[in-house]
Order: C-alpha cells, then structure tokens, then sequence
C-alpha cells in the first residue's frame, strides 16, 4: 500500500483531497497544524475528519505564524473582510503553504512517503499566490532536488487533485467520495462551536458551490446569519 502525507486543515478542500486518496487505496497520514490562526474550530474539526474517516495517523503541529502578523486570520488588528474585493486578500498569510508543505516534506521523507496531498484550488489561486499551479510546480522541483529520497532515485509527489476544480465540482466530488461536509469548518471568523460567520468569502464561496450543485448546504451558521 502506497504512504500518502495528507495536508487535513478541517475545512471541505482538505476533507475532499483526504476522501481522494482514501479511495485510491493510500495509507493516508494527516498533517495540521496550529500555525496561530484566530479560532481553533477549523483545528478541530480536523481531528474528527481524521478519526471519521479512518487516517492511519493525524497529528498536530504547533508553529506560531501569529507572532509574524500580516493576516486577518493571525493579527487582530486586522478585520476580516465580507465577501468580495480584488487583489490579494488580507486572508492571505505570508508564507503558508511553503510552510505547510516543507513540513509535509519532512513527515513524508521520515514515513517514506510516496506522496503528499494539498487541497489548494483554482477557485483559491485567483486571490492566493501560493495556490497557483506555477507554485506547485516549483516546490515539487525544490522538492526533487532537497530530499534524500529523490536523491536516491525515489519519487516524491506534490498531489493537488483539486487544482482544476471550482466549488460546485468540489462539492459534487466530495458528495460522490462520501465526504460529511457538515464536519468541515471553512469560515474565516468560525465561532466556538465551528458556526460560520456567513459573511467572509470563504462562506460566500461555499455556499456558492453548494448552491450550484444543487445539493442542501450542511453548514451551521451563526444565528441571524
């Protein structure tokens, strides 16, 4: 059985990317993290994701981005924004994914890993610089060239099934792939509970999708919302 390191942040891109790898018979190893963001409901959605679906190991990593500021998801001096806007968003955190994905690197070369797993989409690489597919292709040269077990001759994939893929093909694949979309929490500004904001773009983006699959939202938002 193929080892796969799944990127699991608890929100429906990761729990779709997790559903994919599961049903491609991978041994899938899901990896989160605590990286400062301002609620913990997307971290903890994570961790029944993991468990509901089955991954053979999940684990926690603590790293403080917060400490660096620059986001609305880590600074609480910087609002969330509604929905809308051009540019890249003050949502972005300066970083991330390179962040994510070398520590991703590091968990697979340790489990000998043949591949590791990233929800980033197209949807996403409109706003986010680190979710464009020129990234991905050149973290996976990096990766070709910074590791023992590419060294050595053995593959290492950078997988990104959903690159292509807008919200309502997302929402359709993770519905056929058996995906309980009402455990994932996508929203910016979550409560304690996991509620959504209904405000932010990554509600409005959601609902969205939802909509144009024709298939009922699972999403619990916040009263009035």
């Amino acid at each position: 059985m193929s080892r796969s390191v799944i990127l699991l942040s608890g929100g429906m891109d990761s729990a779709t990317v997790l559903g994919i790898a599961l049903d491609a018979g991978e041994e899938c190893y899901a990896l989160s993290f605590a990286y400062g963001q301002l609620h913990d409901a997307e971290l903890d959605a994570a961790r029944t994701i993991a468990t509901q679906m089955g991954v053979r190991e999940h684990r926690v990593i603590n790293i403080d981005l917060g400490q660096l500021g620059g986001s609305a998801l880590t600074d609480e001096s910087i609002a969330v924004p509604g929905a809308g806007g051009e540019g890249i968003p003050v949502t972005y955190v300066p970083a991330r994914n390179t962040v994510f994905l070398s520590l991703g690197l590091a968990w697979a070369e340790v489990l000998q890993a043949d591949a590791i797993y990233a929800g980033v989409n197209a949807v996403d690489y409109s706003g986010y610089p680190d979710c464009r597919p020129e990234y991905i292709a050149a973290f996976q040269a990096m990766a070709n060239l910074a590791t023992k077990r590419t060294a050595e001759g053995e593959a290492l994939d950078i997988r990104t099934p959903l690159i292509d893929l807008s919200k309502t093909d997302i929402v359709l694949l993770g519905t056929s792939l058996g995906v309980d979309f009402s455990l994932t929490v996508s929203c910016y500004s979550a409560d304690a509970t996991g509620a959504a904001c209904g405000e932010c773009d990554a509600c409005a983006l959601r609902r969205q999708g939802f909509a144009a699959a024709g298939i009922a939202d699972p999403t619990r938002y916040q009263a009035n919302k």
